[in-house]
């Protein structure tokens, strides 16, 4: 199985990059993954939120195939422990899962047309963080479910 994390424009601090770039080497130790970043839309200053979620929405559908199982970070997403999430990922690997995209959105989340094409959505918390530190905080948790999968001490109970 692969997996991608799409996200909705560059990450800005270089703090955030590095640990990306860090929890990234480490993963890819595990599983084939790659970040995949879809430029921020010109003139968003000057669209209603609903028509940003709307034009973003039409750019993370092109990116997606047919066959691809897509779960959105989503504040009304199912909450998993770590173990839990671990768990999860191992399901999708068991089902022969070839692609895995899971897809951080823009400032003001998903459009209707994105949230009707998932096949699931995902909490990584109740707190509402920076959808540029949620790519760190999720590399982290994906790196983490791979430790635990393979029985590493890693992670600690």
């Amino acid at each position: 199985m692969k997996i991608e994390l799409l996200v909705i424009g560059k990450t800005d601090a270089d703090y955030l990059q590095k640990g990306i770039a860090e929890y990234e080497k480490r993963l890819t130790r595990y599983i084939p993954y790659e970040m995949r970043v879809i430029p921020d839309i010109k003139n968003s200053k000057n669209m209603s939120e609903s028509v940003q979620k709307e034009r973003e929405g039409e750019l993370i559908l092109a990116q997606i195939q047919t066959s691809d199982f897509v779960v959105l970070l989503d504040e009304h997403g199912k909450s998993y422990s770590s173990v839990k999430f671990a768990r999860f990922l191992e399901q999708k690997m068991v089902a022969g899962t070839k692609k895995l995209i899971l897809v951080v959105g823009g400032p003001y989340g998903f459009s209707e047309a994105v949230y009707k094409r998932a096949n699931d959505k995902i909490s990584l918390s109740e707190m509402t963080f920076s959808h540029q530190m949620v790519r760190l905080i999720f590399t982290e948790q994906l790196y983490r479910a791979m430790t635990i999968l393979k029985g590493e001490p890693y992670h600690h109970e």
